[in-house]
């Protein structure tokens, strides 16, 4: 059963021990991210602080940061599951008969429960603050000693597309300009920035910041879905349950209903402001750019809320989690698209957009080229770096092994080629802001075609009698 809300959550993972609560008093200013920062690097529990300074808010931390963690988040024991189910709904055949038709029925009365439901009445709003709404209450951390100011890292900012009417949802941080006063880091390829400059100048934009909800909603703003896609529709195919909206007391969005904060806002188009440095999940600090900045109109709440949040930086840390899940839920639609695609592993090092690990059925020359310049093409892997394919025998998860075998493949003159084109906004290696080159290493075995007119030589391996056999009489050798 789907967790309701944020707080149901946060209860169930102190039921199973993943929770660990802080009386102490701590500081908001750098002291709880350093302590968060060691929970997350040693695969500690979520951290609930009951006492942070300046604010009467407990703050709840690393939510999502193990494998288990995200697998409750979302209701399955593997993350695989949902990418099973994704599957099956891409290989669902057209039907030709009745009978056809009646036995999809009970799959697409499924996703027929998924949209979003508007709800007259929400918990988000048992408080309400219109005149003069303060930030100040929130317990809004400072991470790291070289950023600009305390940061709202966990936020989903609600957007609507002025043409179109379609809703976005997107995981942005927030700087805190003043009591009244965020700012907006939507990079120039994400939706929310492209439904500001749908706007003219001078326009104001309705924009809301939604804190805690269910945890399927708070992943899925984290999602990379496709443009249209609305997220709250996603969540609800994730939980197998309607995600819960209500319309916002002073902007014309729907937010949470379940949410334990909401920040509602205005932009004035066309005015920008410096936001940052702020230390990133790239492992160093973004630099100062321009971007808007939120007026605040209202703050709703519980009437006892949670506050989320997360830091980032270097490697790894909680959002590795919400990638790694990424990578498990979005594999069958990339292996929809390129079919060769065997597994993928975003490892933590390349922070998501630095480096794949690909392996492939390879079956005719150039294959390998053929699948990078296409996962090039896909979304967000267009800022992907370094894209290494291998054969499709290597546990791309196993980076002993994928390294050796890489190693001893390659030859990089012939295997390594490179590409220009977009590139992620936090990628500080390139000449250009959002332009640079990305690199392919082909590391399979190469055909003749290939540029190899040499035999490939066989990897070692043992027959699997003999280890059958030693594996039988393993206790025999008193080892």
């Amino acid at each position: 059963m789907a967790f309701r809300n944020l707080q149901e959550f946060v209860a169930e993972l102190e039921r199973r021990g993943e929770l660990k609560r802080i009386p102490a008093p701590v500081d908001p200013h750098l002291e709880i991210a350093e302590i968060a920062d060691r929970v997350m690097k040693s695969g500690g529990p979520a951290l609930l602080f009951e006492r942070v300074a300046g604010s009467s808010m407990p703050l709840v931390i690393n939510l999502f940061g193990t494998k288990r963690r995200m697998e409750m988040a979302l209701g399955v024991n593997d993350l695989n599951e949902i990418g099973r189910r994704i599957g099956e709904l891409l290989e669902m055949p057209a039907p030709s008969g009745f009978l056809e038709k009646l036995s999809l029925l009970p799959k697409l009365a499924e996703m027929a429960q998924f949209p979003p439901k508007v709800v007259s009445k929400a918990p988000c709003q048992e408080v309400v603050v219109r005149e003069n709404p303060s930030l100040s209450l929130l317990p809004i951390l400072r991470c790291w000693p070289k950023d600009a100011g305390k940061f709202i890292t966990l936020g989903a900012t609600i957007t609507r597309n002025k043409a179109t009417g379609k809703r976005n949802v997107g995981l942005y941080r927030h700087q805190l300009f003043g009591d009244r006063e965020v700012g907006l880091h939507w990079q120039a390829h994400k939706d929310g920035r492209a439904h500001w400059r749908g706007y003219a100048a001078g326009e104001k934009m309705p924009v809301a910041i939604a804190l805690g909800g269910e945890p399927a909603s708070m992943y899925a703003a984290s999602a990379p879905l496709p443009e249209g896609i609305d997220e709250y529709l996603f969540a609800g195919f994730l939980r197998k349950e309607p995600v819960e909206l209500v319309k916002g007391v002073t902007v014309d969005l729907e937010v949470p209903a379940q949410a334990e904060i909401v920040i509602e806002g205005t932009v004035q188009v066309g005015e920008l402001r410096e936001e940052g440095p702020f230390g990133d999940h790239t492992g160093y600090y973004s630099l100062p750019e321009p971007y808007p900045t939120l007026q605040v109109t209202a703050i709703t709440h519980r009437k006892n809320p949670l506050y989320p949040t997360t830091i980032v930086g270097v490697p790894p840390m909680e959002d590795v989690w919400l990638g790694k899940t990424t990578e498990r839920v979005f594999l069958p639609i990339i292996r929809k698209m390129v079919p060769e695609i065997v597994d993928m592993n975003f490892p933590a090092e390349g922070i998501f957009n630095n480096a794949v690990i690909v392996s492939i059925r390879k079956s005719f020359p150039g294959q390998a080229r053929k699948v990078a310049h296409a996962l090039w093409g896909l979304g967000q892997l267009t800022f992907t770096k370094v894209i290494l394919l291998v054969d499709e025998r290597v546990d791309v998860h196993n980076l002993s092994e994928v390294a050796w075998l890489s190693f001893m493949n390659i030859d990089p003159k012939r295997d390594c080629f490179f590409v220009e084109g977009p590139v992620d906004t936090l990628n500080h290696a390139s000449p250009e802001w959002n332009f640079g080159s990305k690199m392919g290493v082909d590391a399979t075995r190469k055909l003749p075609e290939e540029g190899h007119p040499r035999p490939w030589p066989d990897p070692i391996a043992m027959t699997p009698d003999v280890k059958e056999k030693v594996t039988r009489r393993w206790s025999e050798y008193g080892l």
